[in-house]
């Protein structure tokens, strides 16, 4: 009775620490490739943005994804030949927030082309939208002390 309560007790650990389904099927959606077509803000006016600590919002716009789930790395190229063009590396985590709101933790971390990153930082941001056609990111930062939204949309490309 004790090793079959103990059986009991290792099947439920092992189910509740599996990766959601819900996060699974987001993995099969977000593969492949994707363009970044467009950065908006919550609030109207102009602001001096940088992306990832990389580039700014108008060398973004046009920059092409790919998303390769199976290892949670990813590879984004900026495009504007008025910026840094070229590869940049990343790995990423879909970490499921509220199922019934379908809305997810997204962390993004850069990395060299081995994948490992300098300082071990990454950004947080909320997936707010996933489907067959179209990603919508929202990032929440500081500005004057207070929250500032971006939101950035993607649509898919045929591969």
């Amino acid at each position: 009775m004790k090793k079959l309560l103990m059986l009991a007790v290792l099947v439920c650990t092992l189910i509740s620490c599996g990766t959601p389904k819900t996060v699974i099927q987001s993995k099969k959606v977000i593969k492949g490739y994707w363009t970044l077509n467009e950065i908006s803000y919550g609030e109207a006016g102009t602001f001096s943005v940088t992306l990832f600590n990389d580039a700014p919002k108008v060398c973004f716009e046009a920059s092409t994804w790919r998303f390769i789930p199976n290892n949670n790395t990813g590879i984004y190229t900026i495009n504007n030949e008025e910026c840094v063009i070229g590869n940049r590396n990343f790995v990423f985590t879909i970490q499921e927030i509220d199922p019934t709101t379908g809305l997810y933790d997204f962390l993004l971390k850069p990395t060299d082309k081995k994948y490992k990153s300098a300082d071990n930082k990454g950004f947080r941001l909320n997936l707010t939208q996933l489907s067959d056609t179209n990603m919508q990111w929202e990032q929440t930062v500081i500005l004057e002390g207070k929250p500032f939204k971006i939101y950035m949309n993607f649509l898919k490309n045929n591969e």
